[in-house]
């Protein structure tokens, strides 16, 4: 129902727990916000590697018996949203294989640019492919190495992709993470007791009590085994590019991402937000549930009261059946409501955290009139959305943005807004705190910190016209 960017993967990973596949279960668990299409985990007893993997949400795919079939203390897991390759079983990770370096498998969050040219070559040279995830081509690079060690092959497999890449590989007796020069993707470092801990966000560390660490550094190798860990720096420096829609919307608000406190981001945000886009208004509502931390610091920033105006169904499944007969925005209806109490008659501010097509915001709008809101006036916590995202975040093509293809005006028109206001560019890097350096913001800008081979279909979102798109009707 939600029109927006759709969350990537998360991934996660433990060494040295008796009790390494219910760990991740749970990791996973708390990262399930980040894909919600297929779950998996694969574990050691340093005698075997072994996964499970399956469609659907981490708690539909998992139970004590599956868990219990994953004996070691060592494990991997994965969450996934589809940015690359079908939604399907075959594209669910980890992946696992045995090769000449012994069995090895992998989970990734972020996007290969270069995949589909590696693929091509690789397929020419007798590859088989299992899958259309560009993350098995870093399995057949790393089969195909003939480096002396499980570390020296997987320094060698993924120096030679491109792009934005978060993985976690696990052997028989070591996890090894690695994260990309740029460092598009989060990947944090943790520790619960003796266990090494590794995954996407802080709130994973916290619901299995293990203490937050540090960051895996951009352009770092980690190598974790019974010797202890080992940092590698394979790479040459890179500058920093950061994802700050992680802030925006990825990440929840109760992690930690890049260093910082994403409630705290978040909430700067709606701060700035109201010096930049001040209204006279009776009442601020969040869109729940991204919308809540931004409508926080409007809040702040503006001293007009905040309310629950509308409230979310969170017991909503991936699917639910349509009445034959028509109900108007029923796929918003059945997962927001508006509190006529707090709406009625009042002067409005609609909070959200991004406008991606504009399908959804406009009927939430006249959601909030039909509860009787006198006046209503939509305020965005980011700049407009003018470019897809070739790092691992599945975005519509370019023409289906409404921000690359309309004015401000025309947007808040298509809305039936009494006004709109979006966050400028530079008050987001002002919030993030490290002005426009060390983060991508080419949802944003265009412009684009990794190239990639702008001939090939998957990226050809890019070269479609603006011209041709058809003008929306308010």
């Amino acid at each position: 129902m939600l029109d927006k960017f759709k969350d990537e993967c998360g991934v996660f990973g433990i060494f040295g727990h008796p009790e390494a596949a219910n760990m991740s279960y749970l990791g996973l668990y708390a990262l399930q916000h980040r894909g919600q299409e297929s779950a998996g985990i694969a574990a050691s007893d340093s005698v075997q590697v072994r996964v499970s993997r399956a469609m659907g949400y981490v708690a539909d795919v998992f139970d004590s018996e599956t868990l219990a079939a994953l004996p070691g203390t060592l494990a991997i897991g994965h969450v996934r949203y589809s940015t690359a390759g079908e939604s399907r079983l075959s594209n669910a990770q980890p992946f696992l294989i045995d090769c000449v370096h012994g069995q090895i498998s992998i989970c990734h969050n972020g996007n290969l640019v270069n995949a589909d040219e590696l693929r091509s070559e690789l397929t020419r040279q007798g590859s088989i492919f299992q899958s259309s995830s560009d993350t098995e081509v870093v399995l057949h690079l790393y089969a195909r190495s003939k480096a002396p060690s499980i570390e020296e092959a997987v320094i060698e497999s993924v120096s030679q992709v491109q792009g934005a890449f978060s993985f976690l590989m696990l052997s028989r007796n070591h996890l090894i993470a690695v994260r990309d020069p740029h460092g598009f993707r989060p990947l944090a470092l943790g520790r619960l007791g003796d266990a090494y801990v590794v995954c996407s966000e802080t709130c994973a560390m916290d619901l299995i009590g293990a203490a937050y660490v540090r960051d895996v550094e951009p352009g770092e190798v980690l190598v974790i085994s019974a010797d202890g860990m080992r940092s590698i720096k394979p790479f040459p420096p890179a500058p920093l590019a950061h994802c700050v829609f992680e802030h925006v919307y990825f990440a929840r608000p109760d992690s930690y991402v890049f260093g910082q406190s994403v409630n705290e981001v978040r909430t700067n945000l709606g701060r700035i937000l109201a010096r930049e886009q001040p209204v006279d208004a009776d009442v601020v509502v969040p869109v729940p549930d991204s919308g809540v931390c931004a409508a926080m610091g409007f809040h702040e920033g503006s001293g007009i009261p905040l309310r629950m105006g509308l409230i979310r169904n969170h017991y909503v499944g991936r699917t639910f059946i349509q009445p034959q007969a028509s109900i108007r925005h029923f796929g918003v209806k059945v997962k927001l409501n508006p509190v006529r109490s707090i709406l009625d008659g009042k002067r409005v501010v609609l909070v959200d955290d991004s406008i991606v097509r504009g399908t959804t915001s406009r009927k939430i709008v006249k959601m909030v009139r039909a509860a009787g809101a006198r006046e209503v006036h939509v305020r965005i916590s980011c700049p407009p959305t003018i470019s897809p995202c070739f790092y691992g975040v599945d975005t519509p093509v370019r023409s289906e943005l409404i921000g690359a293809t309309h004015t401000i005006e025309e947007i808040r028109g298509y809305l039936d807004a009494d006004s709109i206001g979006y966050l400028s560019l530079e008050g987001m890097m002002s919030a993030v705190g490290t002005g426009r350096k060390g983060y991508c913001s080419s949802c944003y800008t265009g412009v684009y910190p990794v190239e990639f081979p702008r001939d090939e279909k998957t990226y050809l979102q890019l070269a479609l016209k603006l011209d041709k798109v058809e003008p929306v009707v308010s």
